[in-house]
C-alpha cells in the first residue's frame, strides 16, 4: 500500500509571531465550521504530500471537521505558498519546504508574497537528510570521481531538483561552488519526475530526499555517492556523508513545514501546532514516516521561526556570494 495511504489511514480514528487579527467568519471557539483546506505545493505522492497527509488525517479526527488536502503544483513550491499567504476564508492552511519559505525572496526578486509578512508558522514538521545520486552510466563512485567527471565534461550534464530554492538545488550549487563545476540545472515540480529522469538518464545527477530515491538505488537503477546528513542513513549505511567523503562543513537537510495565512489567529495556531505534534507522535504515522528517511521534528510555532530565520540567512548568504539564479 503507498505511503500516503498507510499515513491517511493510521490517523484517520524569521517569520512574523506577532498577535493576528481573526481570520475568517465565525467565532474563534467555534472554527473550524467547514472543511479546511490543506495546500500542498507539489504533487501527489511527492514528501511534503506525504507530510501533509500524516497530519491531515489526525487534523480530521482532532477537529471535527474534512482536511482535503489541495495539490497547488508550480515554481519549486511558490505558487501553492503564495495561495496559503493569500487565503483569506479563514480555512486554509498549508505545508511547504526550504525555497518557499526561507530562500526564495534571495532568488526572487518579484516575489508574489513576503514570508515574513504573509505567513504564520505553525509548526517544523519533519526533515530528511539528502542524497546525491548519479544515473549508473556516470563512471562516479564517490564524490571526487562525479566532480572529476563532471569538470571533465562541462556543460554537457545536468542534474534535477524539485525547484530553485529548494534543498536539493541549493545543496548542488554549492557543490558546484567548491568544485568549479558546469552542469546545468533542470527543476521539476516534484521529486517523481525528476526520479523518473534520472533513471531514464535524460539527467545524469541530483540531489534529493532518501525517500524518493532509496528504491530506485537498492534495485540499482541510481547510484548514491553521498548523504547531506551529519551520520549516515540506516538506510544506506555503505553511503559515506559529505564530511566522510572529504566535504566539510557542507550539512544540509530538507525540511517540511506546517504555515497557515498571517492573519490566523494566535490561539488557532497554537492549537494546529499542538495536534499537529499528536499526529506525528502517533505510532503507525511515526514509524511510517521514519521508515520514508524523515526525522519527526514537531516543534512550537516559535521553534519554527527561529529556525526559519537560520535557514535564510545561511543560504541566502550563499545565494548572494555564488550569484545564484533562479534558473541556474
Amino acid at each position: 500500500m503507498p505511503l500516503a495511504r498507510r499515513l491517511l489511514l493510521a490517523s484517520a480514528p524569521a517569520l512574523s509571531l506577532r498577535p493576528a487579527h481573526t481570520q475568517g467568519v465565525g467565532a474563534q471557539g467555534s472554527w473550524p465550521d467547514r472543511p479546511v483546506r490543506v495546500i500542498c505545493p507539489f504533487p501527489a505522492g511527492s514528501t511534503p504530500d506525504i507530510a501533509a497527509r500524516a497530519v491531515a488525517g489526525h487534523f480530521a479526527t482532532a477537529f471535527g471537521q474534512p482536511f482535503p488536502v489541495d495539490n497547488r503544483t508550480g515554481a519549486g513550491g511558490n505558487i501553492g505558498t503564495d495561495a496559503v499567504a493569500k487565503a483569506t476564508d479563514g480555512h486554509t492552511i498549508g505545508v511547504s519546504i526550504n525555497g518557499p519559505l526561507a530562500t526564495a525572496r534571495a532568488l526572487y526578486p518579484n516575489l508574489p508574497y513576503d514570508p515574513q509578512r504573509d505567513l504564520a508558522p505553525v509548526s517544523l514538521l519533519v526533515r530528511t537528510a539528502q542524497v546525491l545520486v548519479v544515473h549508473p552510466e556516470v563512471p562516479a563512485n564517490d564524490v571526487a570521481g562525479f566532480a572529476a567527471h563532471v569538470r571533465g565534461n562541462p556543460g554537457r550534464l545536468s542534474y534535477g531538483s524539485v525547484g530553485a530554492g529548494s534543498g536539493g538545488h541549493l545543496a548542488m550549487e554549492d557543490l558546484k561552488g567548491r568544485f568549479g563545476l558546469d552542469i546545468a540545472h533542470v527543476p521539476y515540480r516534484g521529486f517523481p519526475q525528476a526520479t523518473v529522469d534520472l533513471v531514464a538518464g535524460r539527467i545524469q545527477a541530483m540531489v534529493i530526499t532518501v525517500a524518493g530515491i532509496l528504491p530506485q538505488v537498492r534495485e540499482g537503477r541510481a547510484r548514491a555517492l553521498a548523504v547531506t546528513g551529519g551520520t549516515r542513513l540506516p538506510g544506506l549505511p555503505d553511503v559515506p556523508t559529505l564530511a566522510e567523503a572529504g566535504v566539510p562543513d557542507a550539512e544540509s537537510y530538507a525540511w517540511i513545514g506546517l504555515i497557515a495565512p498571517a492573519a490566523t489567529p494566535a490561539e488557532r495556531v497554537a492549537r494546529l501546532s499542538e495536534e499537529a505534534r499528536r499526529a506525528l507522535s502517533a505510532p503507525a504515522a511515526r514509524s511510517a514516516l521514519e521508515a520514508a528517511g524523515f526525522e519527526i521534528v514537531a516543534g512550537t510555532p516559535e521553534a519554527f521561526a527561529r529556525f526559519i530565520a537560520v535557514e535564510t540567512e545561511r543560504w541566502g548568504g550563499l545565494i548572494r556570494r555564488l550569484d545564484i539564479r533562479p534558473d541556474a
